[in-house]
């Protein structure tokens, strides 16, 4: 066990190592770069533009260096916990991130626990009660929430609020907190807010968990081991959740591989829409910008956690699936 977790730890190293590489090889492939945009900008706006100032701008920003020196003078702060400097902003990455990381991350986690609270007991029923009324208009239920696209749901829930109550539900926080440090008062507002976003994100999340486990539940329960098990006199509700439930979570805890990077990116389109003041419009104004050093760190701050979430999800599987060992393959 411990010499699968030290191998899995090390063999992350070149890993992260090849998704940086690529990770600013993919940033540096469109046309120009933040200067080329920055200029484009100002000269729409009518802004005369100097050749002097163009080529200190190019010398301030460092992007008057070679490519492979732009990386490693990257990487080098990589691998020091520094982030590197935003061109767009004008601050470290870590400052531009830092406030929209936490709410990121609220917004994410409450979405994750609103979605399992609310579709693991049904997926339960359904997969229990199959082909009754309750599994009819669950599944009608789940069916809808998969085909309503999640910023469709945002411009309703905005038009409704509007109409109906006349306020604006967008947001995460109330305005006289905007760009205020985190206090009592304004955490206080960021959960009056929470539930929109929540509804709405959680919504889709929560109709494809319902399917999934319904699925996998009943693929379990038709498996001759329930079958033995319910002969050897144990209860329907026991065996259930002993048995075929622990399979049947097995995927959503291969998930987390795909869940720990959400808690921080988050729904981009949505955040948009609701005007979140979240890491996604970020990351998209800093891949249009070609902010590199924002983007860069930001999508390699996902990599790390697809790859630690990778090796929780391995460990817990071998937890909670006793037909899975590390190892496999070695003779005994």
């Amino acid at each position: 066990m411990l010499r699968y977790v030290v191998h899995r730890i090390v063999m992350m190293v070149p890993t992260l190592l090849l998704i940086s590489v690529v990770t600013f090889v993919v940033i540096q492939l469109p046309p120009g770069d933040f200067l080329s945009t920055k200029l484009a900008e100002m000269e729409s706006q009518g802004e005369a533009i100097r050749i002097e100032k163009i080529e200190y701008l190019r010398r301030m920003y460092g992007l008057d260096r070679p490519v492979w020196e732009q990386y490693l003078y990257w990487l080098w702060g990589l691998a020091h916990g520094d982030l590197g400097w935003s061109f767009e902003y004008d601050r470290p990455v870590t400052e531009v991130i830092g406030d929209r990381l936490f709410l990121t991350f609220l917004v994410s986690f409450a979405t994750v626990l609103f979605t399992w609270i609310v579709a693991f007991p049904i997926g339960i029923y359904s997969a229990t009660h199959q082909y009754s009324w309750g599994d009819y208009g669950l599944t009608f239920i789940g069916f809808l929430g998969l085909a309503t696209p999640n910023f469709l749901l945002a411009l309703i829930f905005l038009y409704l609020a509007n109409v109906w109550f006349g306020t604006s539900i967008g947001g995460l926080v109330d305005p006289q907190y905007l760009d205020q440090p985190m206090s009592w008062a304004k955490f206080v507002s960021v959960l009056e807010h929470l539930w929109v976003p929540v509804l709405v994100v959680g919504t889709a999340g929560t109709a494809a968990t319902i399917r999934r486990l319904r699925a996998n539940l009943l693929d379990e329960l038709r498996k001759p081991y329930v079958v033995t098990a319910r002969a050897k006199g144990l209860t329907r509700r026991r065996v259930l959740l002993k048995y075929p439930l622990r399979m049947a979570l097995n995927p959503f805890i291969a998930d987390l591989g795909q869940l720990l990077p959400e808690f921080i990116s988050g729904s981009a389109l949505v955040s948009v829409v609701l005007s979140l003041p979240t890491t996604g419009p970020v990351l998209v104004r800093a891949l249009q910008t070609q902010d590199m050093y924002l983007a860069g760190s930001f999508l390699m701050l996902e990599a790390l956690l697809v790859v630690v979430g990778m090796l929780v999800s391995d460990l817990l599987l071998a937890v909670l699936d006793p037909r899975i060992r590390f190892g496999g393959g070695q003779s005994r």
